[in-house]
């Protein structure tokens, strides 16, 4: 592996744009010590109020904890909601120069209830249908302009809110390709096979699985493999990165293929890995990595933030040292 100073020193030069659906994470956190006399349900008092970047701007998150620089573009409600989203962006020194905000849409919070350390319930306001033709145009003219100023990689973040429609996503990669753009994928389920031509495709088991409409399990690899064919046969993809939960992570390029195994962790949450991961594949494929390193770089920030409770972004230092003891 190479030198690890050298690796996060590369990571602090590169410029990469996020395209997806962004959302507000909201909690509000207090104690119970009573059930409701209007209905069997728990009164929380509360303590606590407290909003974080959700969705796609988690990832931007964990670009720049490593010290890139990021740019979030997606398309938000023009409501109070979206407008503490763009704060919060600046804050956390994430450029919000390719979000657009419509008077059409609304922004996506998601409120969770916690009483004693517990989640009770969980409120979700959100639009879910696509963006529609004009705000379709507006944020691919937007992206357009910031691509041409500079961007190391494209990392397109679908949570199925709408904003990265089958035209959408197939503009931006045309743009990419003719702008010799690194392009990089964390998809979902309903435009699955809409990435054609792509750099690095990055699904979960689960997602392989429901994207192509197969089933097979993973007792021995040539129905795994086969389906990794079928994949690319689909996609002409560069790179795939499949990731297979306590079974580590997979990697193709070519002809090139590696297993890389998962480390032993104590699992608290997994929620935000894949987040992760596609933040530090994209980081590593920018600058110039075999695909080997790739894998077990992001292979070991998934695991380190499935320690922690709740959506977290990596810890620079701790996944700096983490590396360092691996390497020696």
């Amino acid at each position: 592996m190479m030198n690890v100073e050298s690796l996060f020193e590369q990571f602090a030069g590169k410029k990469i744009a996020v395209v997806g659906d962004v959302m507000l994470d909201a909690y509000l956190r207090g104690g119970v010590h009573r059930v409701s006399p209007e209905a069997p349900v728990p009164i929380v008092s509360l303590e606590k109020q407290e909003e974080r970047l959700g969705g796609a701007a988690n990832v931007a998150l964990n670009l720049v904890a490593l010290g890139a620089e990021a740019i979030i573009c997606s398309v938000i409600g023009n409501d109070r909601d979206g407008n503490r989203l763009i704060e919060i962006l600046e804050e956390q020194g994430i450029s919000a120069k390719g979000i657009v905000q419509s008077a059409d849409r609304k922004t996506t919070v998601k409120t969770r209830v916690i009483g004693n350390n517990q989640q009770l319930l969980r409120i979700d306001s959100e639009q879910t249908d696509d963006i529609n033709a004009f705000e379709q145009q507006t944020i691919v003219e937007r992206i357009a302009l910031l691509l041409e100023s500079g961007i190391d990689a494209l990392i397109f973040e679908d949570y199925n809110k709408g904003v990265l429609t089958a035209s959408v996503i197939q503009q931006l990669i045309t743009i990419c390709q003719k702008n010799g753009i690194l392009t990089t994928v964390d998809p979902k389920k309903k435009n699955f096979l809409a990435y054609q031509g792509v750099t690095l495709f990055k699904p979960n088991l689960k997602e392989l699985k429901e994207g192509l409409d197969i089933q097979f399990s993973m007792d021995g690899r040539t129905d795994f493999e086969f389906a990794v064919n079928q994949l690319e046969a689909k996609l002409q993809n560069e790179i795939t990165f499949i990731t297979l939960s306590e079974l580590g992570v997979f990697i193709k390029k070519a002809d090139d293929q590696k297993y890389v195994p998962a480390h032993v962790r104590n699992i608290a949450d997994v929620s935000g890995a894949g987040d992760t991961v596609i933040s530090v594949a994209t980081l590593c494929l920018t600058i110039g990595l075999p695909i080997q390193e790739i894998a077990e770089i992001a292979n070991l920030a998934g695991g380190l933030v499935c320690e922690k409770s709740g959506v977290v972004s990596i810890e620079r230092e701790q996944l700096k040292a983490e590396l360092i003891r691996i390497k020696n």
